[in-house]
């Protein structure tokens, strides 16, 4: 299977259509310009990072923040286990 290269004009086109027609699957839209869905999905998220770049920021904070609550979480489990319970 090849790669594909296609223009930042083509590009900007596919998310321009897909914001054009609301409810609309990406799917749908992919289909009619002949690329795959995940293409057109990861264009339109690129555009979007450009447009916003602040976004980007923000959920790389969300990020951090789930992934230290979820170590809180784990750790506040190690040490409800009863220590009678150790295996030595």
């Amino acid at each position: 299977m090849g790669t594909y290269k296609y223009s930042a004009e083509f590009r900007a086109d596919a998310v321009a259509l897909y914001r054009s027609s609301p409810g609309r699957p990406v799917a749908s839209v992919a289909a009619d310009l002949g690329i795959n869905h995940e293409t057109l999905r990861q264009w339109i998220k690129a555009a979007e990072k450009t447009e916003h770049p602040g976004t980007g920021a923000a959920s790389e904070k969300d990020a951090e923040i789930a992934r230290l609550r979820k170590q809180v979480r784990e750790l506040e489990q190690e040490r409800e286990v009863p220590p009678w319970s150790w295996t030595a």
